[in-house]
């Protein structure tokens, strides 16, 4: 059955383009595009029918449908053949019941939806494959595409370098210069990117881009391409079938270009539209407070939004004053019952630290997603017995010298309570048992000790 999709203007103007076409905003309103689908043919398929199909793909072998983007193929991208699909085996990412940092924190059923646990670190390559699959597929229909570019504080860089060099295509990077950490700037120049170092913010790189790739017919990879939304809404799709097709009360998500806020709403109201769910969670956006516009708009009801001069966050991959995907952020909150909270920086090491201490290694936006958590529960807004499920956005090894900064504690602003630095000991039974018995103790003694408080 053929299927079809095309993106179509998100304001009145309901403007519509191919895919194959080299356009991100549309040409009558200026407006974001989004991705619409046949829906009508969608439906000939039953609920269960979807499911079953969903479940027999699942991490399997046949290609391409292994990956958790591509095994939902007809729900993301149909327009792509699968010889042109350019798949890293993304998706599929552990859904880790976080038992202990729930006690801890004072909930009960907590997840933590490990998207960092992806080829590149980061949930970026679910949308990469699909946008960087479409370039494959208009070079192989003809058209001249000479390169991929894209600016970025660090994830989307390395997942358009890491896909681009899979497909054999140039990828071009715009980095804000001494904003990006060590082992994100590693990951383009191993693949072979033309790396950019800009003395600018993320808000620089991102108009220099746009103005790059519309002069000299360089296909655009940041998240106002709507194509990237269509792997990246896959994470709903993907956290309710691993629980068996049961909806979770809240998701929260770190937010700041806000694409993928705008993501998980989407593949939501996809799923109830075609009767495979009969509930909504709630959503929630967590910015860092240092780069919080969607926040300040949240507290005036969305009545206005106005960009802000991002400041220096430790969470540096939001730090974003001037996001692209916000009216479409603002209608999937204002749909799904959401709510905006921020983190300070102090709230955003503490949690991520806290959260490393039960097993987990997160990066410091999942940090800012944590501490948000911690806040809602605090002001009643969340329930202790709620199934909430945290989108952790990418891996803590993305980010060594935020955690030897916190457990050295040289974090500005932050107090490092759950510091944990080695213990210097002679080499003698002795000294070694004695070290050894008094950390026991303390363990013992209570959770506050145990923690470093």
């Amino acid at each position: 059955m053929p299927y079809r999709a095309w993106f179509q203007c998100i304001s009145g103007c309901s403007e519509t383009y191919e895919l194959n076409e080299v356009v991100y905003q549309c040409k009558r309103c200026g407006d974001l595009l989004e991705v619409k689908h046949d829906m009508e043919k969608l439906h000939r398929h039953s609920p269960e029918q979807w499911k079953k199909l969903f479940d027999e793909r699942y991490r399997r072998t046949k290609w391409p449908y292994g990956s958790s983007v591509w095994g939902k193929k007809e729900w993301v991208c149909p327009t792509v053949s699968n010889d042109n699909v350019v798949s890293l085996y993304e998706g599929g990412s552990n859904l880790f019941w976080a038992e202990r940092l729930g006690r801890e924190m004072g909930i009960e059923d907590l997840w933590i939806k490990q998207c960092g646990n992806a080829h590149t670190g980061s949930f970026k390559d679910l949308g990469m494959t699909v946008l960087v699959s479409m370039v494959k597929q208009m070079i192989a229909d003809g058209k001249n595409i000479p390169a991929v570019a894209c600016a970025s504080t660090g994830d989307t860089s390395a997942a358009l370098a890491s896909y681009c060099a899979a497909a054999g295509i140039l990828a071009i990077v715009f980095l804000p210069k001494n904003k990006v950490s060590l082992a994100q700037l590693i990951q383009p120049i191993a693949n072979g990117a033309l790396t950019l170092s800009l003395d600018t913010d993320f808000d620089g790189c991102m108009k220099l881009v746009k103005e790059i790739c519309s002069k000299n017919n360089i296909y655009l990879a940041n998240s106002m391409n709507s194509l990237r939304i269509e792997g990246q809404k896959t994470v709903s799709i993907e956290i309710v079938q691993q629980f068996d097709w049961e909806v979770p009360d809240v998701v929260i998500v770190p937010g700041g270009n806000l694409g993928n806020t705008a993501a998980l709403g989407k593949g939501f109201l996809m799923m109830k539209e075609l009767g495979m769910i009969n509930k909504q969670p709630r959503i929630v956006c967590a910015q860092a407070a240092k780069a919080n516009p969607l926040y300040l708009s949240y507290l005036k009801d969305f009545r206005e939004f106005t960009p802000v001069k991002a400041q220096k966050t430790l969470a540096n991959a939001i730090q974003i004053g001037d996001p692209v995907s916000y009216k479409k952020a603002i209608n999937v909150l204002k749909t799904f019952n959401g709510i905006v909270e921020q983190a300070t920086e102090d709230e955003l090491a503490n949690a991520s630290a806290q959260a490393d201490k039960t097993g987990l290694f997160c990066c410091p936006h999942t940090g800012v997603a944590l501490a948000a958590l911690a806040k809602l529960l605090k002001k009643n807004m969340i329930r202790p017995d709620e199934r909430v499920v945290v989108i952790s956005t990418a891996h803590g090894l993305k980010f060594p010298e935020f955690k030897i900064s916190y457990h050295e504690n040289k974090l500005e602003e932050v107090n490092s309570r759950f510091a944990n630095l080695p213990v210097e000991v002679s080499p003698q039974y002795d000294a070694v048992r004695t070290t050894i018995y008094r950390k026991l103790e303390q363990m013992s003694s209570g959770p506050s000790n145990a923690a470093g408080k």
